[in-house]
């Protein structure tokens, strides 16, 4: 009799009949729906999972609504926070106040020449604090702030993209 010192498979589940061989994240209970055609990042759902922050229906909302934006946004974990980019960043979360929610509004990680120019966008209710040409700053109270300025920040969002 031979003997191994490799240890046996653990059993696996057989996949029902009809079962998708890939599952969808679960949503927490009362969570909103994805929009359509966004792309759920699975690293994200886990994060937002695990994630202790007084303000988490706050950032749960601005996600949805970042993703609602366009079909193109995908997201992913990146500088330690949820982020959102078409071809390159665009925006990514700034969670280590916890008494507001930021969401900081940039061209991706390289410098640009808008860096030097700036750009040229509508803000016609005041929602951006520029920090640099280039770059700005989102800032909600609260989820109520987040539904109080959600047009504003979807016509903010949908400006931003053209850049990118």
């Amino acid at each position: 009799m031979k003997r191994t010192t490799e240890k046996p498979s653990k059993p696996r589940a057989k996949a029902q009949k009809g079962s998708p061989e890939r599952r969808e994240p679960r949503k927490a209970p009362g969570a909103p729906a994805t929009p359509a055609g966004a792309q759920e990042s699975p690293a994200v759902v886990a994060f937002l999972r695990e994630l202790d922050h007084p303000r988490k229906e706050a950032i749960v909302a601005l996600r949805q609504i970042i993703l609602g934006v366009s079909p193109a946004i995908r997201e992913e974990i990146k500088w330690n926070a949820p982020s959102f980019r078409t071809t390159e960043h665009f925006a990514t979360f700034n969670l280590r106040a916890q008494d507001r929610v930021r969401l900081i509004l940039h061209l991706g990680a390289k410098v640009k020449d808008t860096a030097a120019k700036g750009l040229e966008l509508a803000d016609p209710t005041g929602l951006l604090e520029w920090l640099a040409k280039d770059r700005c700053l989102v800032t909600f109270t609260d989820g109520e702030d987040v539904q109080a300025k959600r047009a504003a920040l979807e016509s903010v969002l949908r400006a931003w993209l053209r850049w990118i």
